[in-house]
């Protein structure tokens, strides 16, 4: 099995220029081929470079230069939490496809992420959580280590004296159900026959989040199965229980109350379990034939569903439990997609939850552009035509709920076709406005397409979800199996802020409805403080930035006192080095919005909303340089240990190897062109 299958920037991962690179395109999907400048129409300006300032730039615009991909892309490794790498265990030993060598590796890089009190956490420097460190317990277990290793016994003392394998979130129960090392009878029922509900139906699949929909049509395929694959003794985990179980524990502690959305929900999970157990389901037949249809449609040519590891491990596990040989295309395609977000290094080897490519290269497309680099120049010519080669040209999900709209954007990954989102599409059009390409007239035509499908996206209420509009069923995030509280996809703040700044670069007028609707929607939301939340990266200085960005470009006056207010709050949360930080933890308690020790991604993020708001004076921004100047190493790099990027809010963080360059050198370089200017 090929691991890595597209190189990978060597510095941007947390294997120490170790992950492997190797010689690769992405199958069924062409790229447009590549036309370099003559010298006669970029010539290298001439160093002036003088400042401390100037120095930092050009050093992290070699730092870019270098990394940059033969091919044109920037691509940084995407970090999360162990839970990815374990499950990619588990699903070797369900499929029977263990290979020793690549166990032992993902296992070392599993012991390696423990921290020295024995549990695993969501996030660098966060709290022990309870169902990260059960997987990585059993994926150790899967791998041969006993369970009176030292690390195996401090991992067991934290599980049991958090309440054991009972007091897991709903899909760690799942994979433990899968190797009878849990009742099914515990876990949620998602009835497959939930495929036959008619569009517009609250519990609808297309009423779902895209990431929602993808992992839990396959799930629901093996949960109507209910498989159990059988352990040897030494692989059983039944000592992560605090007692043997009774049938009672298999059941939903309700809320306090009786006619609560979730303890009406827990009522009807109790009836549908009668209803599974019945012989007689007679849509069961149908609603499996349209499951089983719906993925196979769903599998990208590579081989990828939905450009994440829950989709493509969930869906190779369906496909197995209907009894797809191993060596079945499809099965063979996901397995070597899966494979393709390896990351192997001489002893480690890790699964990303996802790859980031397109958002990896519009950052740094943007941030080179920013700090000055030509327009013309050949290596952001190559990047930006990359990007217009990743145009999505065909329709996916959100096709369900926008009929009339034409295909057009961007996703996240390599390729993601059903897929795309306003986030990636935004950025991208943003980043490659000015460069240029050999084909303008194309590009331009990309651009149109693009604009018009975000656009097309916008939701009722004015802002904008990420792959769908109007998924908007709060209720959804009330049922048993949604304990990660993310089974929607509803507009943001953060998302609405980027339109408006995509549509404020591409001068269109104030009075547009869209740009009327997203400023009260943006209006509506924010906090009292004067922040916003942020739903893609953590968390107020994540939202503040992108909304205050947005309304600067769509010609906002930022002199306005609900604005002001917003500046004066990221402000007043300046650290005394100079710098912004901002925890996790402030999405499980708001009063920590704002706080946390100082990183250079969101400082970057504090100085591009302060520079938005015209503050390019103020003392806040000049400490705020003098802190990236400070900390930036000779490399032109920064160090940043935080998970400053967010997947599901409170559950599931990711740190983005790149944003500690990228930012930085993006506020930077808009600093050094407003100074220059007198602004």
């Amino acid at each position: 099995m090929k691991i890595s299958k597209n190189p990978i920037s060597h510095a941007l991962t947390s294997f120490n220029d170790a992950a492997r690179e190797t010689v690769g395109t992405i199958a069924a999907r062409k790229s447009g081929k590549i036309h370099h400048l003559p010298a006669t129409i970029w010539k290298k300006k001439e160093s002036t470079v003088s400042s401390p300032l100037d120095i930092a730039i050009e050093r992290t615009q070699e730092f870019f230069f270098r990394e940059q991909l033969p091919a044109g892309y920037w691509w940084a490794e995407l970090e999360s939490n162990v839970t990815i790498t374990a499950e990619y265990i588990m699903l070797f030993h369900f499929m029977g496809l263990v290979d020793r060598e690549k166990e032992r590796k993902m296992a070392n890089y599993l012991l390696r992420q423990q921290t020295t009190a024995g549990y695993w956490t969501l996030w660098h420097g966060g709290p022990g959580d309870l169902s990260t460190t059960i997987e990585a317990y059993f994926a150790l277990k899967l791998a041969g280590y006993p369970a009176d290793h030292p690390a195996m016994s401090k991992a067991r003392a934290f599980i049991l004296e958090h309440g054991g394998i009972l007091k897991a979130r709903v899909f760690t129960k799942i994979f433990l159900a899968l190797f009878g090392e849990f009742s099914w009878l515990g876990v949620p029922s998602m009835p497959i026959e939930m495929m036959l509900l008619p569009t517009g139906f609250t519990f609808n699949m297309y009423e779902f989040s895209s990431w929602s929909r993808a992992t839990i049509i396959p799930l629901a395929i093996v949960m109507a199965e209910r498989p159990v694959r059988k352990l040897p003794p030494w692989a059983r985990v039944q000592e992560l229980y605090v007692r043997p179980p009774r049938p009672t524990d298999y059941t939903f502690t309700k809320e306090d109350g009786i006619l609560t959305w979730k303890n009406i929900f827990i009522g009807i999970d109790h009836v549908l379990k009668v209803y599974e157990a019945s012989p007689i389901r007679p849509g069961r037949k149908k609603a499996m034939a349209i499951a089983e249809k719906w993925v196979l449609e769903h599998q990208e040519p590579t081989g990828d569903w939905g450009g994440i590891q829950p989709a493509m491990l969930n869906s190779v596990l369906a496909l197995h439990v209907l009894g797809y040989a191993n060596d079945h295309p499809a099965v063979a395609r996901g397995l070597q997609a899966l494979a393709n977000f390896c990351i192997e290094g001489d002893d480690e080897l890790v699964l990303q939850s996802c790859v980031s490519p397109v958002w990896d290269t519009a950052l740094g497309l943007m941030a080179m552009v920013d700090s000055g680099v030509p327009t013309d120049h050949p290596s952001l010519s190559k990047a930006a035509q990359w990007l217009l080669d990743r145009e999505v040209r065909r329709p996916g999900d959100w096709k369900i709920k926008s009929p009339d709209l034409e295909p057009g954007g961007w996703a996240f990954e390599f390729m993601n076709d059903w897929y795309p989102d306003v986030d990636d599409s935004g950025i991208v059009m943003m980043a490659i406005k000015n460069v240029k390409v050999k084909d303008q007239r194309a590009k331009e035509d990309t651009i149109t397409r693009g604009i018009a499908w975000c656009l097309g996206m916008q939701s009722k209420n004015g802002g904008w979800g990420a792959f769908d509009k109007d998924n908007t069923k709060h209720i959804l995030n009330k049922i048993p199996f949604a304990d990660l509280e993310a089974l929607i996809d509803p507009p943001t703040a953060d998302l609405t802020g980027r339109m408006l700044e995509l549509m404020g670069t591409y001068g269109y007028p104030k009075d547009h409805p869209a740009g009327v609707r997203a400023l009260k929607f943006i209006r509506e939301t924010q906090e009292p403080e004067g922040p916003w939340w942020g739903r893609w990266g953590v968390n107020y200085i994540y939202g503040t930035w992108s909304v205050m960005s947005g309304l600067a470009a769509f010609g906002e006056d930022m002199s306005q006192p609900w604005i002001r207010k917003a500046v004066e709050w990221l402000m007043s949360h300046q650290n005394e080095d100079g710098g912004w930080g901002e925890c996790c933890e402030s999405y499980i308690d708001p009063r920590l919005a704002g706080t946390g020790p100082s990183t250079a991604s969101q400082t970057g993020w504090a100085l591009l909303t302060l520079l938005a708001a015209g503050e390019v004076a103020s003392s806040s921004v000049v400490r705020g340089v003098q802190y990236l100047l400070d900390t930036q190493k000779p490399d032109g790099t920064w160090d940043e240990d935080a998970f400053t990027g967010t997947g599901f809010p409170k559950f599931f963080m990711i740190k983005y190897h790149i944003y500690r360059n990228c930012f930085p050198l993006m506020a930077l370089g808009r600093y050094r062109a407003l100074a220059d200017k007198g602004l």
